[in-house]
C-alpha cells in the first residue's frame, strides 16, 4: 500500500465486510487492529475509520488485490462463524476485485480444510497464478 488513501480504504473495506453478520466479534476487531498496525495507522485513526464512508481506492496490482482478499477471507474465519452473507460477500468483492472466480472458490475450499483457516502464501499466489494459463 503506497499512500494514507489506499491505507484508509483497504481498512474500511475490511472494517464493512467484519460487520456483514451484524457484529463486530473481538477477534475481528483485534485482526483489524493488527492489519491497521502493519500498515502504520494510529488507533485514533483506526477508531475513527469505524465511522467514515470513503469511497474505495482501486488497487492496481493484481498481487495487492490477491492480499486484500486473502486478508477479507481471513476475517471471514476469524470469529469461528462462517456466515452465508459473508459467504457471498466475499465472492461479489473478489470479482469486483477483478479476481478469477474459479481461484477464489478454491482458496475459499482450502481455508475451510485447514485447522486455522491459513494457507501458505506460495498455495495462494499458485493458485491465482494456475488460471493465467
Amino acid at each position: 500500500m503506497n499512500t494514507e488513501a489506499q491505507k484508509k480504504s483497504l481498512l474500511l473495506e475490511l472494517i464493512a465486510f467484519s460487520t456483514v453478520d451484524g457484529q463486530l466479534h473481538k477477534r475481528e476487531y483485534d485482526f483489524l487492529w493488527h492489519v491497521a498496525q502493519e500498515l502504520n495507522i494510529s488507533l485514533d485513526v483506526f477508531h475513527d475509520l469505524f465511522h467514515q464512508e470513503i469511497k474505495p481506492v482501486v488497487v492496481k496490482s493484481e498481487f495487492q488485490r490477491i492480499q486484500q482478499f486473502y486478508r477479507l477471507a481471513l476475517i471471514m474465519h476469524c470469529d469461528g462463524i462462517l456466515h452465508e452473507k459473508e459467504a457471498i460477500g466475499i465472492q461479489q468483492i473478489a470479482i469486483e476485485m477483478g479476481l478469477n472466480p474459479s481461484a477464489v472458490k478454491r482458496i475459499l475450499d482450502l481455508m475451510k480444510k485447514a485447522p486455522n483457516a491459513m494457507i501458505e502464501p506460495k498455495v495462494l499466489l499458485r493458485v491465482f497464478q494456475e488460471q493465467h494459463n
